[in-house]
């Protein structure tokens, strides 16, 4: 609760620092997001995925946020495309509507509901889902859509310097050579990795201006009802089928698959210039609207 009032504090104090002309929202917004993206990103990489065993049934919870993104990438490239909603408009509904809010906000509600037996397959959808997602497909998205085509033969060095996928990618390696981290280096990655929700959070607040115009944009409405709605939807009608509907990991996946817009992926569109604007309206009021929508979907699954 602490930490979560924590990081609350920081989003209003971003929305102060931006209502003072004279500070310098630019310069300060790019300091912010550097942090994120150079250094927490990469702590929580180094600090969760050695720790895991690699096994088959760790795809299930991972395979539900890549199907929503990928998802997501299709309804909303498909009426981007066929509607002429423009390229900026397009990359920021498919990244901030395509990824969940799963750690942030994820790991708090679903201890809350389910106990602490339900983090693991919360763990799993974050790490090797949202986390993998944000640090990879989304950096595709964002050079498709931010730049033009001839630039396409960047994507892939654009992923493999992106510093969160090479901590990523030199993590999965240390678990699957089952080295540990050196135990000297586990305090600081944690302290790092606690700064996350409210330096993501300061971001948004840097970023965040209540503009009743964004409310009443389809676009806003149609990228929450995908992510409150749709995606948990999908997930409980098609997994349902293999997976026992009154189980633990089941609710566990829909709830997670309805969470608010993940703060990472709207940064990430920020970063790419797509429709910053949207993107900090949905992952900044993602939150309190998804608080409704989930205590819905928990009611839907029963307790």
């Amino acid at each position: 609760m602490l930490s979560a009032l924590i990081a609350v504090f920081f989003l209003f104090l971003g929305l102060f620092l931006r209502s003072q002309k004279s500070f310098p929202i630019g310069t300060a917004s790019k300091w912010v997001n550097n942090y994120l993206f150079y250094l927490v990103l990469p702590a929580l990489a180094l600090l969760y995925i050695p720790s895991m065993e690699m096994h088959s049934g760790l795809l299930i919870p991972i395979s539900a946020a890549w199907f929503t993104f990928l998802l997501s990438w299709l309804i909303f490239g498909l009426l981007g495309k066929y509607l002429n909603w423009g390229r900026n408009m397009t990359g920021c509904l498919i990244i901030v509507a395509g990824l969940a809010n799963t750690s942030f906000m994820g790991f708090p509600v679903i201890e809350f509901v389910y106990g602490k037996e339900g983090l693991p397959t919360a763990f799993l959808m974050d790490q090797g889902g949202s986390f993998l997602l944000v640090s990879s497909l989304s950096i595709v998205v964002g050079s498709i859509y931010s730049e033009k085509e001839g630039d396409l033969r960047r994507i892939p060095l654009k992923i493999i310097s992106f510093p969160p996928f090479l901590f990523l990618v030199l993590s999965v390696i240390l678990s699957l050579l089952l080295i540990k981290l050196p135990e000297v280096l586990i305090p600081p990655l944690e302290w790092i990795g606690m700064t996350m929700a409210p330096m993501a959070l300061l971001a948004i607040g840097l970023r965040l201006s209540l503009d009743l115009s964004t409310l009443r944009s389809r676009f806003f409405w149609q990228a929450m009802s995908y992510r409150l709605i749709l995606a948990p939807l999908l997930v409980w009608m098609i997994y349902g089928f293999w997976l026992d509907r009154t189980g633990l990991e089941f609710k566990v996946m829909v709830l997670e698959s309805g969470m608010a817009p993940m703060i990472t992926g709207s940064i990430v569109a920020i970063q790419y210039d797509l429709n910053p604007k949207l993107a900090s309206q949905l992952a900044g009021l993602g939150m309190p609207i998804a608080v409704l929508s989930l205590a819905l979907w928990y009611f839907f699954l029963g307790a």
